[in-house]
């Protein structure tokens, strides 16, 4: 799956036949990034593509040095299924 992050529409988005899937996020200063929301087209919903999105999101948080702070219900839910990222959390 090709996630492609595209920091002038702070977005990471995934090009499906059925629309975009989409990680919108917004660059809050200090090296916090806010995860607003995530978007899987309707057809493409229970393959993963969300849990993909997330996770390079939160891959690429963690490569630039970066904290998060999970906004979306979706990125709550992915990181209490993945302890080891949540300290990547902003308090």
């Amino acid at each position: 799956m090709d996630v492609r992050h595209e920091p002038d529409r702070n977005r990471f988005v995934v090009h499906l036949p059925s629309g975009d899937a989409e990680l919108i996020y917004a660059d809050l200063g200090n090296g916090v990034l806010e995860f607003l929301t995530t978007y899987t087209p309707p057809a493409e919903r229970g393959k993963g593509v969300a849990a993909h999105l997330v996770a390079t999101a939160v891959r690429y948080a963690r490569e630039q040095g970066l904290r998060i702070v999970p906004s979306c219900w979706y990125v709550r839910d992915w990181l209490a299924a993945h302890p080891e990222e949540r300290d990547l959390v902003s308090a």
